[in-house]
């Protein structure tokens, strides 16, 4: 009973402090303007296969110095979890 106790406990403190990944790309000298431009990436099985990919050229503009951040939010989690991994979103959010 003891080590079903202490699994579960392990399996619950591992989600629990899990967190959201980030990717961040900076161009030129970064953000100056700090205007903020996102979209949704759209993959399927845990990520795997790509269904839509934002094209970040089309975010940028004709922006010379700008980041660009992938992440992956609570609530593109929480919509993963919802579909039990089937799909998987990330945001992508373009400042210029």
């Amino acid at each position: 009973m003891k080590s079903l106790q202490k699994g579960i406990l392990l399996i619950t403190t591992c989600v629990l402090l899990s967190s959201c990944y980030s990717y961040t790309a900076v161009v030129g000298k970064g953000p100056q303007t700090n205007q903020k431009a996102s979209k949704w990436n759209h993959y399927a099985v845990y990520g795997l296969a790509p269904i839509s990919v934002v094209d970040s050229k089309e975010l940028v503009g004709d922006a010379k110095d700008y980041s660009i951040n992938i992440t992956h939010t609570f609530i593109n989690g929480l919509v993963s979890g919802l579909t039990f991994g089937l799909y998987n979103p990330t945001t992508v959010t373009v400042t210029k």
